[in-house]
């Protein structure tokens, strides 16, 4: 038995029946990371100390008889834009590549309380800027079911590690996709909370009205696992949802007869692979076929979200970025005055995307510019919220594609900013309406997985892991490794 290859639930029933050790669970997935890691590269820094020190701790837990935690004893990993105390935090970025926060995040904190063990930190693009992790100031990760694709960005580190299994499950940050994204690259399971239900306290902000941290897991289950450990209120965070969290597996249930599930015309882009869009077809055929009924939706706007969004976002890019001046923390270049020191900093330490997204943000910004640019961007995302409202009048849940196509080579999108872009098309209109949404494997072109997205109201996480689950127990598609997570 490969205890890598399991499921959180799974390892979390033998570790309860004693069947297993949490130090046998630790033990295996630092094998698989020495047996393919050099392949996938999914870890910028690996945590093995402490995470075998704290796999000890749950068997010690365990031996006394005490109640463990659904997570307690079972590796992940933590996206490296998201602190942790005494572990080195660089968020794929020069700049940051000997910072090691003072504290961690509110949601290392709440797995920490959960006696999770944590291998180490996760590759991404650039602070998150990015849909397929050749950002990153390191290196490029790469998909596991086409080691020559991209995983997906920008948390594709922690999505490779989970489809890799070198984790069983991962934490990424979604602030356009960045969770659905990768996760529909690499054929598991990715959920984006409703904005506010999960702390951003400690995740080192890109776009902080879009930010939002999310699970990356094997299945629903494990997504309704990881998402009720990380959520909930926090003092912290002026943005923080003081919202009971409820119990997310009880939505577990594979019954949707009468769920109203809504398409949206407008997301079947030109442009779209026609694989892609007969997976997601199919998809919404297994639904009616289960009980929901189904209905076609407009929402107008969409058209313009992805404008919007890179506006929304470069701007708030350009004003989180601007603490990055070699004074306080971080890199440091040589100058003769302040001002020198602060471009050689900025010029050594930023990679070339970053130093784009902070100029065009800064000129959305600027005299003259901020009502062409940026005050009507706002506007743009007010009609698209209003867009969600009102689908949301008709039915439960909005189903569509979550990319226009499968993984693309690395290297295919690296000199097209704007191609890169296009990726995001499916995926930002829900981070500028502050939706949940959910990626799970409805498909494959070839080898390559095809991501499902369901999309649910503000809070309705529920809804969408109930649809979720439904749809993932009619197939088999979560149930396939990757050629590397299968070898």
């Amino acid at each position: 038995m490969e205890l890598n290859k399991l499921k959180a639930h799974e390892l979390h029933r033998k570790l309860q029946a004693k069947e297993i050790s949490a130090v046998e669970i630790a033990e295996a997935v630092f094998s698989r990371i020495s047996a393919v890691e050099d392949k996938v590269r999914s870890y910028i820094t690996l945590t093995r100390e402490e995470a075998m020190e704290q796999a000890r701790r749950t068997d010690e837990k365990i031996g006394r008889g005490e109640t463990i935690a659904p997570l307690a004893g079972i590796p992940g990993a933590i996206k490296d834009n998201i602190c942790t105390k005494g572990i080195k935090t660089t968020c794929g970025s020069k700049i940051l590549n000997n910072f090691i926060p003072p504290y961690s995040a509110t949601v290392v904190d709440k797995l920490s309380a959960q006696d999770t063990v944590i291998v180490g930190k996760t590759n991404m693009d650039e602070f998150g800027m990015g849909s397929s992790t050749e950002n990153s100031a390191y290196f490029n990760s790469r998909n596991p079911w086409d080691t020559d694709a991209v995983p997906g960005g920008s948390s594709g580190g922690s999505a490779a590690a989970v489809a890799a299994a070198e984790a069983i499950w991962a934490i990424g940050s979604d602030t356009g996709g960045s969770v659905r994204l990768p996760a529909a690259y690499c054929g598991v399971v990715g959920l984006k909370p409703t904005y506010g239900r999960v702390s951003r306290y400690g995740l080192v902000a890109y776009g902080s009205s879009l930010d939002q941290i999310g699970p990356i897991t094997r299945d629903v289950t494990d997504s309704a696992l990881v998402l009720g450990a990380i959520s909930g209120y926090d003092p912290a965070d002026s943005t923080s949802a003081n919202a009971a969290v409820p119990d997310y597996t009880k939505a577990l249930v594979p019954d949707i007869r009468g769920m109203k599930v809504g398409l949206p015309k407008e997301y079947f882009v030109a442009g779209m692979d026609p694989e892609v869009g007969k997976a997601v077809y199919r998809a919404i055929e297994q639904l009616k076929a289960m009980g929901a009924d189904y209905k076609e939706v407009s929402m107008p706007h969409t058209s313009y979200a992805l404008a919007a969004y890179y506006v929304v976002a470069t701007a708030e890019v350009s004003s989180n970025l601007a603490r990055y001046d070699g004074v306080g923390f971080g890199h440091r270049g040589e100058g003769n005055d302040i001002i020198s020191m602060c471009k050689r900093t900025r010029t050594e330490g930023f990679g070339e995307e970053v130093r784009r997204r902070i100029m065009l943000g800064t000129y959305a910004l600027s005299s003259g510019y901020y009502d062409a640019y940026y005050l009507k961007a706002l506007k743009v995302r007010t009609l698209i919220k209003q867009d969600f409202d009102k689908a949301f009048e008709q039915v439960d849940i909005l189903v569509t594609p979550i990319a226009p196509s499968p993984a693309f080579k690395i290297g295919e999108n690296v000199d097209d900013p704007l191609a890169m872009y296009l990726q995001d098309v499916c995926t930002v209109p829900i981070n500028l309406a502050g939706v949940p949404a959910i990626s799970l494997p409805c498909g494959f072109k070839g080898n390559l997985p095809i991501g499902l997205q369901i999309i649910g109201k503000p809070l309705a996480e529920e809804t969408i892991l109930r649809a979720a689950f439904a749809f993932e127990q009619s197939n088999d598609y979560y149930q396939r490794l990757a050629p590397l997570g299968g070898a």
